[in-house]
């Protein structure tokens, strides 16, 4: 019976594994398409959305048999709740990286002679180096690097307060853009919830591997789940 759950958490790692790097390429797509005004990418992405719905879906119905099943305690209820959760958070970036996509039709209506573009290009970093990290963290059940994660979030946060600025004035200046800078607010704001997201995965695999719950203990936690 052992040998039997052993392999069952093993799979349900592996298609874990294969959705988020599934989501970590959307969200690279989607943000490309918004700097590139490239509609016909974020109309795929669009599309695609449930797809990754349906796999969530499934990989939460392989918990919910798992602890049916075998009734697993201890640490090894641990990782199946774990899973379940990170699941759901994955999902969730997706669905980001999906409002993000629906930003750039309305955005590629405004050539560059009239707007300022945004530059988002610190803020993708960061946020798209946080969501790697948390998935690797996931993967190789690395805390340190978790850890790491966690610490990164207020800087991500420091950049959507900045852009909120931004947009502001350029709206007061230019009201005829206002849509512009609105959908441009909206990226930036998807953006640091994926950071969010990320510092929760960070902090489920803390837990994960140590027991220890994290959430709402490091300073500056604004995030929610």
């Amino acid at each position: 019976m052992k040998s039997h759950f052993i392999q069952a958490i093993r799979n349900l790692k592996d298609m874990l594994a294969n959705l988020a790097a599934r989501v970590e390429h959307t969200v690279h797509l989607a943000v490309e398409a918004v700097i590139n005004h490239q509609v016909d990418v974020a109309e795929q992405i669009i599309s695609q959305d449930r797809e990754i719905d349906q796999e969530e879906v499934i990989i939460e119905e392989e918990c919910l048999k798992i602890l049916a099943l075998y009734q697993p305690v201890a640490g090894d209820l641990r990782q199946v709740i774990t899973i379940l959760k990170i699941n759901n958070e994955i999902e969730r970036i997706a669905d980001m990286a999906v409002n993000i996509a629906e930003r750039v039709p309305g955005m590629a209506q405004f050539t560059e002679s009239q707007v300022d573009k945004f530059d988002f290009s610190i803020m993708v970093v960061k946020a798209c180096d946080m969501l790697k990290k948390a998935l690797d963290a996931m993967t190789y059940h690395d805390v340190i690097t978790a850890t790491e994660v966690i610490r990164l979030d207020d800087a991500v946060d420091d950049i959507h307060q900045d852009n909120y600025g931004v947009a502001r004035e350029q709206i007061l200046r230019h009201p005829a853009q206002a849509g512009y800078y609105l959908d441009c607010l909206r990226v930036s704001h998807c953006l640091e919830r994926i950071a969010d997201i990320a510092t929760n995965i960070a902090e489920d695999v803390i837990y994960l591997e140590s027991g220890n719950i994290v959430r709402h203990s490091h300073e500056g936690n604004n995030h929610a789940r």
